[in-house]
């Protein structure tokens, strides 16, 4: 069972950086994928980008491209999100998911959809002046 752990958000002003941290630990083999969600009151959940942990791929969302940035550190088992820039509507609950990239459907590089099977608590972002 894969439990992940985020840390990192907080309220920061327009323009500036958060960096969210997801802590993995429970993995089985070397082929997962770790995906970063958010979802704001009253809006569904979307997708801000991914990793494949294996092959190294990452995908954006097109509001997070040239703003955020998807890393991985594997001797920590941690995975970041860098947010640069923020603005007024980056405001959510921010995920980490992670299921196995055969589980998720083999995509070519990782998707950012799909049924992850686990999930953290989620971490919350606000920007505000």
């Amino acid at each position: 069972q894969l439990q992940l752990v985020e840390s990192g958000g907080g309220l920061v002003q327009p323009g500036a950086s958060l960096r969210l941290s997801c802590a993995a630990s429970g993995f089985t083999s070397d082929h997962y994928v770790i995906a970063w969600f958010r979802q704001a009151p009253g809006k569904e959940r979307e997708g801000v980008s991914c990793i494949n942990l294996s092959r190294g791929s990452t995908r954006y969302s097109d509001y997070a491209k040239g703003r955020f940035t998807i890393s991985e550190d594997s001797a920590k088992n941690t995975v970041y999100l860098q947010m640069r820039r923020l603005k007024p509507e980056d405001p959510a609950v921010y995920y980490c998911a992670a299921d196995s990239w055969a589980g998720l459907g083999a995509h070519p590089t990782c998707p950012m959809t799909g049924d992850f099977g686990s999930w953290g608590q989620g971490t919350q972002v606000t920007v505000s002046s």
